[in-house]
C-alpha cells in the first residue's frame, strides 16, 4: 500500500511562543527566545543565556491532572502540551479514561538526552544510601520513551508508540518515520516530531565542550548568529513541536484541514568517514541524504524554493551551505532561499527537528519566508550566497521546502514538504 500522506495538525512549544498563531507571529516579526538564564550565571557557565519557553509552570495546569504533574519532566510537559494542541488542531475527538483504544493512530515522539533533570536532581539521593526515596516515579521520568509513552495513554493510541533518539537530527527523524508508517499503510495517523527539556545539566556539556556562544551574555536576542562572521557557537534552546501525520484518504473523510503534502525524506549516516567524525558530517553522506529525499519526492532543484537548514552558528554552517550547492548541482547564485529558526529559538538538540518543521509547514501553508536574524555580519565564506539569505521576513507564495537537520554521529536527515493540491 502506498498512501499520499498529509500534515493535518500541528502544537508547539517554543522559546519565543506558545501555540500556533503566537509561533507564527514571533516567526514573522522576528522575535527572539532567548534569554539570560540566571542559573546559568550562578552556576559559572560561560554562556549564560538560553532559550526557555514561558509560562509553561502556569499553562500546564490547564492540560493535565495534579496526579499526572507529580510524575512528569519539563520535557514531559513540553511534549504534552503541544501534543494535546496537535490532537486538537487537527480536529481529533476528544479522548476521556474510558475511551477505546484507537488502533489507527499512533506516534513517534524523539529526544536527544530524556530526562537527565530527573535523574540529575535525585541521583544525589542513591549516592546517599536514600533509594528507598525516589519515589514510585522517577522510573517513568527518567526512560527516555516517557515523552511518547504518555501521549499513548492520554490518546489510547493503539498504533506504534515510541520514542527515537539521533543527536540533533531525533525530530526529523521522527517525521521522517512516521511518514514511512503511513505511506506503508501500517497506521491512518501518527503524531510525529521532538522534544528536550530545560537542563543545565545536559547544557553544561555543551558548555565545557565550548561550543556553546559566550560572547553575548548581555545582549542574548544577538547570541544566537547562524550564518554570522561573529558567531561563536549554537545556543541553548528547548521545547517541543509535533505534528500529526495522516494518510490523504484519512484526512479527506474527516473533512481535516490539510496544512502540507510529505513529498519524502530520507535518514542516513556518512559512516565517519571522509572527513565526518563524531562531531562533524561526512559531506559526501550529506549529499546523498538530501539527493535521495528529493528522489523520493520526484522533484529536482528547480523545484525547491526555500531551504530550512540545520544551521546552528558553528564552523559547520558554511559546509552545509555549501552541500546543498553541491546536492543541488547548481551555482552558488541559484541557490533557493535559506532561513534558520535557531537564530530565533537557539538549539533544541532532539527538539531541534520537531520544532522547525512547525516553523516550515506553516511558512509553506501561510506563504512566507522568516527572516534569519542576526548574521548581518555574513560569515567570509557564505558571500557567494547572499542574495539567497533572507534576513527579514518576505511573503512569497512557495510550492516546496525542503527541511534539513545533521547531528552528532554524522546522521542525516532531509524532509521535502509540498504545498497540498
Amino acid at each position: 500500500m502506498t498512501n499520499r500522506v498529509v500534515v493535518t495538525g500541528m502544537g508547539v512549544v517554543a522559546p519565543n511562543a506558545n501555540g500556533l498563531a503566537e509561533y507564527e507571529k514571533a516567526l514573522r516579526d522576528g522575535i527572539s527566545g532567548i534569554r539570560f538564564v540566571e542559573l546559568l550565571a550562578e552556576l559559572n557557565f560561560g554562556c549564560q543565556v538560553g532559550g526557555i519557553p514561558q509560562n509553561t509552570e502556569i499553562l500546564k495546569e490547564d492540560y493535565f491532572p495534579s496526579e499526572d504533574l507529580l510524575a512528569m519532566n519539563s520535557s514531559m510537559i513540553y511534549s504534552g502540551i503541544a501534543g494535546f494542541d496537535c490532537w486538537r488542531d487537527a480536529g481529533m475527538p476528544e479522548i476521556t479514561p474510558d475511551s477505546e483504544v484507537d488502533w489507527e493512530t499512533g506516534a513517534i515522539i524523539g529526544t536527544g538526552i530524556g530526562g537527565v533533570d530527573t535523574i540529575a536532581t535525585l541521583i544525589a539521593k542513591t549516592d546517599k544510601g536514600k533509594v528507598k526515596r525516589l519515589g514510585s516515579t522517577m522510573v517513568e521520568q527518567t526512560m527516555c520513551s516517557a515523552v511518547s509513552a504518555k501521549l499513548g495513554g492520554f490518546f489510547g493510541l493503539g498504533g506504534q508508540v515510541t520514542t527515537n533518539s539521533s543527536a540533533c537530527t531525533t525530530g526529523t527523524e521522527a517525521i521522517i518515520e512516521a511518514f514511512f508508517k503511513v505511506k506503508n499503510g501500517q497506521c491512518k495517523r501518527m503524531l510525529a516530531g521532538g522534544v528536550e527539556g530545560s537542563c543545565h545539566y545536559v547544557w553544561a556539556g555543551f558548555d565545557g565542550m565550548k561550543v556553546l556562544n559566550s560572547k553575548f551574555n548581555d545582549q542574548p536576542e544577538k547570541a544566537s548568529r547562524p550564518m554570522s562572521a561573529s558567531a561563536f557557537g549554537f545556543i541553548p534552546g528547548s521545547g517541543s513541536g509535533i505534528l500529526m501525520l495522516e494518510s490523504l484518504d484519512s484526512a479527506l473523510e474527516r473533512g481535516a484541514k490539510i496544512y502540507a503534502e510529505i513529498g519524502g525524506g530520507h535518514v542516513n549516516c556518512g559512516g565517519q568517514r571522509s572527513g565526518g567524525s563524531m562531531t562533524a558530517p561526512n559531506a559526501q553522506g550529506v549529499v546523498h541524504c538530501i539527493q535521495s529525499a528529493m528522489k523520493m519526492a520526484d522533484i529536482s532543484a528547480a523545484d525547491i524554493d526555500a531551504i530550512n537548514g540545520h544551521l546552528t552558528a558553528t564552523f559547520a554552517d558554511p559546509k552545509e551551505i555549501v552541500n546543498w550547492q553541491n546536492a543541488l548541482g547548481i551555482t552558488a547564485d541559484q541557490l533557493p532561499l535559506v532561513n534558520s529558526t535557531k537564530s530565533l529559538i537557539g538549539h533544541a538538540l532532539g527538539g531541534a527537528g520537531g520544532l522547525e518543521c512547525v516553523a516550515a509547514v506553516l511558512q509553506l501553508y501561510k506563504g512566507f519566508i522568516h527572516g534569519s536574524v542576526n548574521c548581518e555580519d555574513l560569515h567570509p565564506e557564505l558571500e557567494p550566497y547572499a542574495d539567497s539569505i533572507v534576513h527579514q521576513t518576505i511573503e512569497k507564495d512557495i510550492n516546496v521546502i525542503a527541511k534539513s537537520s545533521f547531528g552528532f554521529g554524522d546522521v542525516n536527515g532531509c524532509l521535502i514538504l509540498k504545498k497540498y493540491q
